[in-house]
C-alpha cells in the first residue's frame, strides 16, 4: 500500500500546504482519503490520473477536508471525460451536502446530465463498508464541524492504515489506530490547547496507547511548523510518499 500526501496543511495552508488529501494506492485500489479546496492544485501538480482513482473517502465536511470535490468533478466532467463510476461517502450528510456545494459554487451543475455515475454514500460509525477490494470502518470523534465526523480505518491488501480525521483527543483514536502499519494523526496545537482540535503534549500523553507500527502527524499549525525540527513524531509534507 502507498500513500501519498497531496496536501497536509491545516484550514489555513499554513506554510503554503496543501488542504488535506491523501492518494491511496494498492494492487487492487485506487482511492483518496478527504479532498480539501486546493487539492485540484496538487493533483494537477502531481500528475495524478483521477479518472483511476474509484472512490472519495470523507473524515468529515469542513471545506478544508471535502472542499476540492466540485473541482475534481469538473476537471472529470470537462478536461478529463470520464466515464468510470465515482463514489463519494462520508459522513452522514455526505449525500445532501455535496450537490448542494457544487449548486452554490456552480448553479445547476449539479443537474446536468453526467458523463460518468455518481455515488454519494452516508457512511455510519462503527460499520463496515466494502469498496471494490477496500473495506472502510469509521469512528465518531470529536470536532464542531456541522455533521458526525469521523476517524478512517482502512484495510487492503493485507495492510491497515488509519486516519484521524480533525478531532481533540478521544478513545475512538485509541481503537481507531490499534494494529494499524500507519497511523496519520492530525496535532495542530503546539504549546496550548487547539479547541476540537489535538496538541501536541496531548498527543504525547496518549501516544503509548496509540498501538501502530507507525505514526506521522498531520495538519500542523503554525507554531507546530515553526518548531518542525524539534518535534518528536515524524509528520507529512506535501508531496511524502509513504509504502506500507
Amino acid at each position: 500500500m502507498r500513500i501519498t500526501f497531496l496536501g497536509c496543511g491545516d484550514a489555513f495552508s499554513t506554510g503554503g500546504r496543501f488542504h488535506t488529501c491523501m492518494l491511496v494506492e494498492t494492487h487492487d485500489a485506487r482511492f483518496l482519503i478527504d479532498c480539501g479546496g486546493s487539492a485540484i492544485t496538487a493533483i494537477q501538480q502531481r500528475g495524478v490520473d483521477t479518472n483511476a482513482i474509484g472512490t472519495v473517502l470523507l473524515s468529515h465536511l469542513h471545506g478544508d477536508h471535502c472542499g476540492g470535490l466540485p473541482y475534481l468533478l469538473l476537471d472529470a466532467q470537462f478536461d478529463r471525460r470520464r466515464t468510470a463510476g465515482l463514489v463519494i461517502a462520508g459522513p452522514p450528510g455526505t449525500r445532501s451536502r455535496i450537490p448542494e456545494m457544487l449548486q452554490a459554487l456552480y448553479p445547476g451543475m449539479w443537474e446536468r446530465p453526467w458523463r460518468f455515475p455518481i455515488e454519494l454514500v452516508d457512511l455510519a460509525p462503527r460499520e463496515p463498508w466494502r469498496f471494490g477490494a477496500a473495506t472502510v470502518t469509521p469512528y465518531l470523534v470529536e470536532h464542531a464541524c456541522g455533521s458526525p465526523p469521523f476517524a478512517l480505518r482502512v484495510a487492503c491488501g493485507g495492510k491497515t492504515v488509519a486516519y484521524s480525521g480533525d478531532t481533540q483527543w478521544t478513545p475512538a483514536l485509541v481503537e481507531a489506530a490499534r494494529g494499524t502499519d500507519l497511523f496519520v494523526c492530525e496535532c495542530n496545537g503546539y504549546d496550548r490547547p487547539i479547541p476540537s482540535h489535538l496538541d501536541l503534549a496531548m498527543l504525547v500523553a496518549h501516544r503509548g496507547e496509540l498501538e501502530t507500527k507507525r505514526l506521522i502527524l498531520t495538519h500542523l499549525g503554525p507554531a507546530m511548523l515553526a518548531h518542525a525540527d524539534t518535534l518528536p513524531f515524524e509528520y507529512a509534507v506535501d508531496g511524502l510518499g509513504v509504502t506500507v
